[in-house]
């Protein structure tokens, strides 16, 4: 693979993008943007690390089909995302989601076919992002692989080319369950620190931790009604991995409802009631989160409306 479409500029977006063009040149890896945007993004650049890069801006309608196609957007900006890569695709194109939440691989299957759609998300990143400015202490990795879990040809593709990017990647036995042991870290421990602005470091509190545990077990029991077994010791790991990031850190809805943007409430909380409800399954915990998540944007969005 030598040439890749990124949509999405944010923390994730840029990381792999800067590490992506490192290796196959600037002129092979484009970003989508177009208006007020585009022009930020031509003017300014990014500041990663302290360091300012200027990358490859394309509009989308000016888009040729690429090898790959990473979709590094949020959920809510996912369907203005399918349309935008429409020309980025070609007959040989993989595409991979690093979305969070269950949902943005079967949007994207039904717009461009299973053949080229692989199943991914990143985790482990840990990093602050602020207007063009972001700064990480931890990359973390891209988990990815084929639905049904073959070692494929664009696989094995793609694993060449994040080597050759110094990206960090895992290829699992079980995607699907990589994507939902995923699903119930968000879930968790974005949607507790949005509210209670908690970092990292926060849930090492007994009251944070018996609240991610019980969100994880109402995710695992609507997850066994989905067909995915997810054990405790998955819950412990997730936890493990959060205290890992740095006691400062903080999640990416935690910088949404500081910066006062919407966050993927609905992806995460909100998904787990709605499959609770599609299997009558309680989940008392997350239907309360996800109403204070809602409570708290509103609070938010007012608070910085009259400053």
């Amino acid at each position: 693979m030598k040439t890749v479409t990124i949509i999405g500029s944010g923390a994730v977006g840029a990381l792999y993008g800067w590490r992506l063009a490192q290796a196959l040149g600037n002129e092979n890896v484009c970003f989508l943007a177009e208006g007020e945007r585009r022009e930020r993004y031509l003017q300014n650049g990014f500041v990663i690390n302290g360091k300012q890069l200027f990358f490859n801006i394309v509009k989308p309608e000016d888009a040729t089909p690429t090898d790959l196609v990473l979709i590094a957007t949020k959920n809510h900006q996912l369907k203005e995302a399918l349309e935008a890569i429409k020309k980025a695709v070609g007959e040989n194109t993989s595409i991979i989601s690093l979305l969070n939440g269950t949902q943005s691989e079967v949007l994207l299957t039904e717009a461009y076919g299973s053949d080229r759609v692989l199943y991914g998300f990143a985790v482990g990143l840990s990093s602050r992002h602020e207007k063009n400015h972001i700064d990480f202490t931890e990359e973390g990795k891209i988990v990815f692989g084929e639905k049904d879990n073959k070692r494929s040809h664009q696989v094995q593709e793609i694993e060449q080319l994040f080597t050759l990017a110094h990206i960090q990647y895992l290829v699992p036995q079980d995607i699907q369950v990589e994507l939902w042991k995923k699903f119930m870290l968000n879930t968790a421990f974005n949607t507790l620190s949005s509210i209670c602005l908690a970092t990292y470091g926060d849930f090492k509190a007994e009251s944070l931790k018996t609240l991610a545990w019980k969100t994880s077990k109402e995710v695992q029991t609507v997850a066994k009604a989905e067909g995915i077994l997810l054990t405790d010791e998955m819950i412990e790991t997730n936890y493990k991995t959060i205290l890992s990031l740095g006691s400062e850190g903080k999640t990416s809805m935690f910088q949404d409802m500081e910066a006062g943007r919407k966050t993927e409430n609905q992806w995460f909380c909100g998904t787990v009631s709605q499959l609770g409800l599609k299997h009558d399954i309680p989940t008392p915990v997350c239907d309360t989160l996800s109403l204070l998540v809602e409570g708290c944007e509103q609070a938010r969005f007012r608070h910085l409306a009259v400053q």
